[in-house]
């Protein structure tokens, strides 16, 4: 007698839903293939400063003052009510030599700076590029204000001490960084409540 004939049953399997780290490997993926961006390994995913930009984050009222200044293919982004600005690699160690000829150096400013050995956590991959407005964050995650585009060199478009030969549309890091800490000292003295008479110029320049 025959057995029972078997067939291959043509109903498909369940499909299983993306694993923890598949958001993290696709974001991953956009920065180091599509915008060629060093990030280091772990989660959170972290990029590395002092390769290909520096970062000068300063209040995001003060920052927003400054985005005029910036080239328009210079990404920025906005963490809370911080903002980061891309400088180019190796500007960080600039900023305190700079402000200190502006004159800026007896002021406290609230600014931070990440440069070479250092890493920021990865804003997440725009969904739509944020033209205006504060936007909201999650659980201290940064946001694109102006977001990098893939195929275009984010190098050539950030700010930089001025030298010869340098393309005429940079954006010049000394000028940029006068207003920079002129809108970082009027945010702070408005936060305080001081009067002119309290302008704080006797207080060392403070990067925390």
């Amino acid at each position: 007698m025959a057995g029972p004939v078997l067939t291959t049953s043509t109903v498909p399997l369940p499909r299983r839903p993306p694993g923890p780290d598949a958001p993290d490997a696709r974001l991953r993926h956009w920065y180091e293939n599509d915008l060629g961006w060093p990030t280091v390994p772990g989660r959170p995913l972290r990029l590395r400063t002092g390769v290909l930009f520096d970062v000068l984050d300063v209040p995001a009222e003060a920052g927003a003052r400054v985005l005029r200044l910036l080239a328009p293919g210079s990404p920025v982004a906005l963490r809370g009510d911080r903002m980061e600005l891309l400088l180019a690699a190796g500007g960080a160690e600039e900023v305190p030599g700079v402000l200190e000829w502006l004159e800026w150096g007896a002021v406290r400013l609230d600014l931070r700076l990440l440069g070479a050995g250092g890493t920021v956590r990865a804003p997440a991959r725009p969904a739509g590029a944020v033209t205006s407005g504060r936007a909201g964050t999650v659980q201290g995650a940064a946001v694109w204000l102006r977001p990098p585009e893939p195929g275009r060199g984010v190098e050539a478009s950030l700010p930089a001490m001025p030298a010869v030969g340098r393309a005429g549309g940079v954006p010049d890091l000394v000028r940029l960084l006068d207003t920079v800490a002129a809108h970082c000292h009027r945010v702070r003295l408005r936060r305080s409540g001081a009067g002119p008479a309290d302008s704080g110029r006797n207080q060392p320049l403070a990067f925390s």
